[in-house]
């Protein structure tokens, strides 16, 4: 077993931020150091575990094999760590100044972020909120569970931990209006299927509007166009003969916006259900407990607009 005593931790600190950035000037910046001392604590590191951990390719740096098995275990002691200094044994929202990072899909930050900060400012106005996009990769939203307070996103993703749903919504399909196909603000399943349009790419995920589509067998028939974020599925709708399906909160919110129309249609209902994530050795934080309150507070204003 290693001796703690003959180790830097503050090493540990700079191995997280090399881990995260491959880059020596951005990981000096993330932990207020010059270049030059990051190279010499990589040195350390290096003598450490006798691995060059990051490695130049090119003009880029990449991690070695083992600097990407370190990351996983390194996030989570950095987590462990902060939350020691950050725990206490109750939370006074007037009085705290904790920053808490929340990770969620675009949707969900478009739709929660005006409700949750108008709280904030009345109940916890010296909180600070940092935000951050889910990312599409399902090891690294495991990851994020660690490394962020909270992460809201649908259970169907699979995300570990503990959850409580937040809200629900439901999906429609949308059309540019003045579309040649939508005749009465109507489609049929049949025109769907010869339909261009434009699908949610979540990586190695399938979505619930993939999945509907291949149970029913509606394999597009013409070119499908793949984007990375929901926010991006009716701005594609609205400059092209394009369909698309989003959440029908964001559509309504976007209607006269992008000039594009809720579709009615045969297909069956599909309900998205959003949830707050986090993970099990946060439960006794009280901090953590208060903030889900307020995402619950938030999403009750949600529901009734």
């Amino acid at each position: 077993m290693t001796d703690l005593k003959r180790i830097d931790l503050n090493l540990l600190v700079v191995l997280d931020a090399i881990l995260n950035e491959m880059n020596l000037t951005r990981a000096g910046e993330v932990v207020g150091m010059s270049q030059p001392a990051v190279s010499g604590a990589l040195a350390r590191l290096r003598q450490q575990f006798d691995d060059e951990l990051l490695e130049r390719k090119g003009r880029k740096y990449q991690l070695t094999a083992l600097a990407e098995s370190l990351k996983p275990s390194v996030t989570e002691a950095m987590l462990e760590i902060r939350r020691t200094f950050d725990l206490l044994p109750t939370f006074d929202a007037a009085t705290s100044t904790r920053t808490f990072y929340i990770g969620a899909t675009d949707y969900f930050l478009s739709q929660i972020t005006s409700p949750l900060l108008n709280l904030l400012k009345a109940e916890a106005p010296l909180v600070d909120i940092k935000f951050s996009v889910l990312p599409h990769d399902p090891a690294m939203a495991e990851i994020d569970l660690l490394r962020r307070d909270v992460l809201i996103a649908s259970p169907q993703i699979g995300l570990p931990g503990k959850k409580q749903a937040l809200f629900s919504d439901s999906f429609v399909l949308i059309a540019r209006k003045g579309h040649p196909a939508v005749k009465k603000g109507k489609l049929t399943i049949e025109q769907i299927r010869t339909l261009p349009r434009v699908t949610l790419n979540l990586g190695n995920k399938t979505n619930q509007v993939d999945k509907l589509f291949a149970d029913l067998g509606l394999t597009a028939e013409q070119e499908v166009v793949g984007v990375t974020e929901v926010s991006l599925v009716p701005l594609m709708v609205s400059e092209t003969d394009n369909i698309g399906m989003v959440q029908e909160r964001l559509a309504n919110r976007l209607i006269d916006v992008l000039g594009i129309q809720i579709v009615e249609t045969d297909l069956p209902h599909i309900t998205l259900i959003e949830s707050v994530h986090y993970h099990p050795s946060k439960s006794n934080d009280p901090a953590i407990m208060w903030l889900i309150g307020m995402l619950r507070k938030a999403s009750e204003i949600i529901d009734v607009e």
